[in-house]
């Protein structure tokens, strides 16, 4: 070895010839390196390993939490969704930090490289803004919780079932089969009508000669049955309410009956009890409102039974012949020739 170093410094490589004083220069150059910037590098890939190692830990334990203690599957799928942002997020984040202390360390001057990178990360936000809105909007949405993957929503107008959630979009189908895709910065308000409970109000029209007394006491009693059978029981969180006579519109009366049920689950309830009432009507001889009948019962009393049949039967009488003579000639005008 020591052969091998003499004869290095030989020929091109003396010290007083031109690449002797090169390699020379190397050596205290990389003498400076190695004393002094790479304990500083090595510092700082143990540093950014160990940051590495914490946001995989926290990431996985936080999927872990979610899988134990979370309402659903959509729920779980949110929580991951977020945790593998945040991480690969993370891992960018300290990739380019690290690169940027390794470039300093050979002496690469950043200024440059730091001042292009601002202008163009000013050129991408401007052009990509609508997508930072999406990014940032569907973050709010998965911490906050808004509605998950399932759950019945109304978003931007629209409303359908949630099928997939990502940062920057939400896709939801509509009743009718339609999939809307909405990107997540055009979500301002949201309506979920999966949370908790679920309220339907059915307003009962009977004609204004039922008596009320008997629909209420009728009305209670259907929703009461289906309050209490085994197919509907489990689907309410509380029992039907009858409110009584609401309004009343030419010869209807307006009975609304509420159902509150567990989320969503109200749609069975309702058909059943308007079967019931259909059948219940006709059994006990009562008519459905109807806004465009006529109640006769106070002409019936004015004008005596015969004074109201005659005034029925004048009105659906045919209007009486005009008479022939007192139609006016049709004239012609003789320099148009147009009928007046």
């Amino acid at each position: 070895m020591y052969a091998f170093l003499i004869a290095s410094r030989s020929g091109w490589l003396a010290e007083d010839r031109f690449m002797g004083k090169v390699l020379d220069e190397w050596a205290i150059d990389t003498q400076e390196f190695v004393r002094t910037k790479l304990p500083h590098l090595f510092i700082v890939v143990i540093i950014a390993f160990v940051l590495s190692r914490l946001l995989s830990i926290v990431a996985a334990r936080t999927i872990r939490i979610a899988e134990v203690h979370a309402a659903g599957r959509g729920r779980v799928a949110q929580v991951k969704t977020l945790a593998g942002v945040i991480r690969t997020t993370g891992f960018a984040i300290i990739g380019v930090i690290v690169s940027l202390q390794f470039l300093y360390a050979v002496d690469v001057n950043l200024a440059p490289l730091l001042a292009s990178a601002g202008i163009a990360g000013v050129a991408i936000g401007l052009a990509a803004q609508n997508l930072v809105k999406d990014m940032l909007n569907g973050t709010l949405i998965l911490i906050e919780d808004q509605f998950n993957v399932g759950d019945v929503v109304t978003l931007a107008g629209l409303t359908g079932t949630v099928e997939l959630m990502t940062l920057r979009k939400t896709t939801v189908r509509g009743g009718d089969g339609t999939l809307y895709v909405i990107p997540n910065s055009q979500i301002t308000t949201v309506a979920n009508q999966s949370v908790d409970y679920s309220i339907a109000t059915i307003n009962v029209s009977v004609d204004f000669s039922a008596n009320p007394d008997k629909v209420l006491e009728l009305l209670t009693s259907i929703a009461t049955d289906i309050r209490t059978s085994k197919e509907f029981r489990d689907l309410f969180v509380a029992d039907p309410q009858i409110l009584g006579v609401d309004s009343m519109k030419g010869s209807q009366l307006i009975f609304p009956v509420i159902f509150k049920t567990k989320a969503t689950q109200q749609y069975a309830p309702m058909r059943e009890f308007q079967r019931r009432v259909r059948i219940a009507l006709e059994e006990n001889h009562m008519l459905p409102g109807d806004p465009n009948r006529v109640f006769n019962s106070f002409m019936d009393q004015v004008a005596g039974p015969h004074g109201a049949a005659a005034i029925r039967t004048a009105e659906h009488e045919a209007p009486p012949a005009r008479d022939p003579t007192t139609i006016k000639p049709q004239e012609t005008n003789p320099f148009s020739g147009e009928s007046s």
